[in-house]
């Protein structure tokens, strides 16, 4: 499979199954797209005679054949049969997303938790049951060293005594049984001192601080339940968090919405604020809601993160560089096959848990009862739940399987997939437009900024 584009200048060509990328010039371009048709080389020779030079047109084509015999043009899928060996592998418990707060201080407008309690009612978690939780990630991650736990919310800080004391006990068990825990925190800062900065600092591996960008933007879609905004309280302290951890290991998130469509100017703003390491994403939600993206909003939004690529190039070469989180794209690496096929691993190695201990595939699917899986006291009582997302990856979904971005966004979201058609076996149409758009501009910054090495 190739995807060819044009993107700020260049002519981008995907060999989507190798994740090879060519920068190619027009005729080169011209050529591959006539053999992506089907047409033989001498068929696509008779008809670039119409616009190029007999011999510049061997030239062009003897490159092409001599990239397909490298395996980098026109390769073959040779994945199909691995996510075979994944089904069959049995899968291990990596990841914990503790919901340490059933609670929330904001009250945000997109809110999917329902200002934290997640379709039920409000909750702390309790030392007891986090320390459960910690013992059955032990217990279920087999020979795996490092274990990853992310203290999420609601607003976790509303329960920070409890998330100091599992910490504690999370790294007294690492010399117990050979482990390693990841801690991770996302916050909206409100009740952020300097007291729970020096503590992150020392044991949070990343720290995730929500806010949306310019005050007026942030402060629409993420008041207190009074309705004051929260900009002026919050952005003085993550500008301070972020100079603390020397501007790593943390990131500010923002979400976009329908009301501010022109969102790269939100992402230029907590640039120009001092922060590098940014990630400002589309929200989902029903059409029914005011603030959600609708179809028609798409052009706008690809026109948008055409303009912030184009932008980030420009800066990068400036000496002024940011990392945004979605142009994030390792070409020569990236993820193991597994991750590529089947994606973030919900259901499977990233559970979330409860304040009250019960497991479910994700911190999105909390609150579904289709989707309890068991609980921290009696383990995983719904293996079946394992087995169906286990069977959900790019090779069972009807719309990755001729998708050039199936190996970046690994199908995508399984939730999103589940809350806009009923099961985790489809994708989020709009989500998808999004990505693709996301992937080609992140390959366009790397051809751009290697262009310029």
């Amino acid at each position: 499979m190739v995807h060819q584009y044009k993107n700020n200048g260049y002519n981008i060509v995907l060999d989507v199954n190798s994740g090879s990328v060519h920068v190619v010039d027009e005729l080169v371009y011209d050529a591959i797209a006539l053999l992506n048709e089907g047409k033989t080389q001498e068929e696509a020779a008779q008809e670039l005679k119409r616009t190029y030079q007999e011999a510049e047109i061997t030239e062009a084509l003897e490159e092409c054949s001599q990239l397909t015999e490298a395996g980098v043009l026109f390769s073959e899928d040779i994945y199909e049969n691995a996510i075979i060996d994944y089904k069959a592998r049995k899968t291990v418990v990596k990841a914990l997303c503790l919901h340490i707060a059933h609670d929330c201080n904001l009250a945000c407008r997109y809110c999917f938790a329902e200002e934290g309690e997640y379709h039920g009612r409000r909750a702390l978690m309790s030392y007891e049951v986090g320390k459960k939780a910690l013992d059955f990630l032990i217990a279920n991650s087999g020979a795996r060293r490092n274990l990853e736990v992310d203290f999420f919310g609601g607003e976790p800080l509303m329960n920070w005594q409890v998330v100091k004391d599992l910490v504690k006990y999370g790294r007294e068990q690492e010399k117990l049984h050979d482990k390693k825990f990841r801690f991770t925190l996302t916050t909206n800062g409100v009740l952020l001192n300097d007291e729970i900065m020096e503590f992150c600092n020392k044991e949070m591996a990343n720290v995730v601080l929500s806010i949306d960008g310019r005050k007026e933007v942030h402060d629409f879609m993420r008041p207190f339940r009074k309705g004051a905004g929260s900009y002026d309280l919050v952005m003085p302290k993550f500008k301070k968090f972020a100079e603390s951890r020397n501007q790593q290991k943390y990131y500010v998130r923002g979400t976009f919405t329908h009301h501010n469509l022109d969102f790269s100017n939100d992402v230029l703003h907590l640039a120009e604020e001092g922060f590098e390491q940014i990630s400002v994403e589309p929200v989902v939600a029903p059409e029914s809601e005011e603030y959600a993206i609708r179809k028609e909003d798409i052009p706008r939004i690809l026109e948008e993160y055409d303009k912030l690529a184009a932008e980030m190039v420009k800066r990068e070469k400036e000496g002024r560089g940011f990392t945004f989180f979605h142009y994030m794209l390792d070409l020569s690496g990236g993820p193991c096959v597994y991750k590529r096929l089947s994606g973030c691993g919900s259901g499977t190695e990233y559970l979330a848990v409860t304040p009250w201990g019960d497991l479910y595939p994700c911190h999105q699917f909390v609150g579904i009862e289709k989707y309890l899986m068991g609980n921290v006291d009696e383990g995983i009582t719904k293996p079946e739940i394992v087995d169906e997302f286990k069977c959900c990856n790019v090779y069972t979904k009807e719309k990755c399987r001729n998708c050039f971005a199936k190996f970046y966004c690994s199908g995508g979201c399984a939730a999103n997939s589940y809350n806009f058609h009923g099961t985790i076996q489809d994708a989020y149409d709009i989500g998808c437009e999004l990505q693709r758009k996301r992937v080609e501009c992140a390959i366009m910054i790397k051809a751009a900024l290697a262009d310029n090495e």
